[in-house]
């Protein structure tokens, strides 16, 4: 058997990454055809702890490689190279990762055992945030949130990154896209820091200040040090949504001026929760059925059909009038989303654009994926705390395909803002 002296565990290209990257895992030093078990562990900000474990056998001259060699059994089966990461589960249920602050990075613990025995580790620092990107807390006027700045002076492209109900900020995403050389405001909604714990409207007004913060950041600069030398685009912002996040960035891009591309992922098309105000206008929230609430074989309440038809007569007052919208838009949507069916109203959008002879859409829809879909190889959340519910409710999807899900939709995300924010700049990763 491999003694623990002779066994290694090697991450290559390197130990240290961007989150986004795959990476490849090899076991050396083992006895021809030994059997091992490779371990995976991650701890969020919260203290949660995330693991997956699987199977393999060595090959004859005792050496193993995860981009080629199958498991056997355990948290997934199969030829997987980043398995031992997207497979991981919470020990605590119904969780996902928190990274509170993006500006620094999460460590994935990998081991190797067998018979019992620890036979070799090694650690992947995977950072969100490549060296010279700057995370700058921002509480502007009501504007609260982090901003990301990629290193230099640009000038660069502008993101809004919208996540979903109050009382988190999710920054991980917003770090990577500005590591990928994008100006990304990640903006709190309610319950954040000193704004308003419960809310009872949202005033599109908050956000029209969000997209004036990062259209002026020169002149703002002149009171903020750390973005004294930045230049920022003037030729319009991106936003990037997901779930309640998406009928608001929806809204932005219909009634607000500058917004030229929209991101909207598992949202929905009409307004939601809370009435929606701007200016002298009043959208009403889709009224909802919760005797179509169903509860799945785990215990778990199944909340898909939950909502009323927004395309029906009676709720179109509801529906978020995208077709004054100028911008270029990108709907992403899981087809086994259990929080609402995404899938139906993408292809909803996709109707109405369509019927006021606009071109300036896409939609992308993925088979097996559930709700949240983060970024590349973040641990699978097929069920939550939904915030609007006060209970655990299903997400969908399978860990297999949802884990592709993530990966396409990164790389569609960044195709896209760089198409239609006039992206310039070379990838910045290089400087990680």
């Amino acid at each position: 058997m491999g003694s623990g002296d002779s066994v290694r565990v090697v991450i290559l290209p390197s130990s240290s990454c961007s989150y986004e990257d795959s990476v490849r895992i090899t076991v050396s030093g083992l006895e021809p055809r030994q059997r091992v078990e490779l371990r995976s562990l991650l701890q969020d900000d919260k203290g949660v702890v995330f693991r997956a474990a699987a199977r393999y056998q060595a090959d004859r001259s005792g050496e193993l490689d995860l981009s080629r060699h199958a498991s056997l059994g355990g948290s997934y089966t199969g030829v997987e190279p980043m398995g031992l990461f997207w497979s991981m589960e919470a020990d605590v249920p119904h969780s996902k990762v928190v990274k509170r602050d993006a500006s620094t990075p999460l460590f994935v613990h990998i081991e190797a055992s067998s018979g019992g025995k620890t036979l070799a580790q090694a650690t992947n620092e995977r950072h969100f945030a490549v060296q010279g990107v700057r995370r700058v807390p921002v509480r502007d006027g009501r504007i609260r949130g982090t901003l990301f700045i990629p290193p230099g002076e640009g000038p660069f492209p502008a993101v809004v990154d919208l996540y979903t109900l109050g009382g988190i900020l999710c920054e991980p995403r917003a770090a990577l896209l500005a590591s990928n050389g994008f100006v990304t405001l990640a903006l709190a909604l309610y319950g954040y820091q000193d704004m308003p714990r419960k809310v009872d409207k949202i005033e599109l007004e908050y956000f029209e200040e969000a997209l004036t913060f990062l259209q002026n950041l020169p002149e703002v600069s002149k009171v903020k040090p750390h973005v004294c030398h930045l230049k920022v685009k003037k030729t319009g912002v991106g936003i990037v949504s997901i779930s309640k996040s998406g009928e608001l960035a929806l809204a932005m891009a219909s009634f607000l001026p500058n917004v030229k591309a929209t991101a909207w992922i598992n949202g929905n098309i009409a307004n939601v929760l809370f009435p929606l105000h701007y200016k002298d206008i009043v959208l009403p929230p889709l009224s909802e059925n919760v005797e179509r609430i169903t509860t799945t074989a785990s215990g778990i309440l199944d909340i898909r059909d939950v909502l009323n038809d927004p395309m029906d007569k009676e709720n179109r007052s509801r529906v978020i009038p995208i077709e004054r919208a100028s911008c270029n838009f990108l709907f992403i949507a899981s087809e086994d989303d259990r929080n609402w069916n995404s899938v139906y109203y993408a292809e909803q959008a996709s109707k109405i654009l369509k019927a006021h002879r606009k071109t300036n859409y896409e939609v992308v829809t993925y088979p097996k994926a559930g709700h949240f879909l983060e970024i590349p190889y973040m641990p699978f959340y097929p069920s939550g705390i939904h915030a609007a519910v006060g209970q655990a409710v299903a997400f969908g999807g399978e860990p297999k395909a949802h884990a592709v899900a993530q990966v396409d939709t990164w790389k569609r995300l960044l195709e896209f803002f760089k198409k239609h924010l006039e992206f310039a700049d070379g990838r910045l990763k290089s400087l990680l």
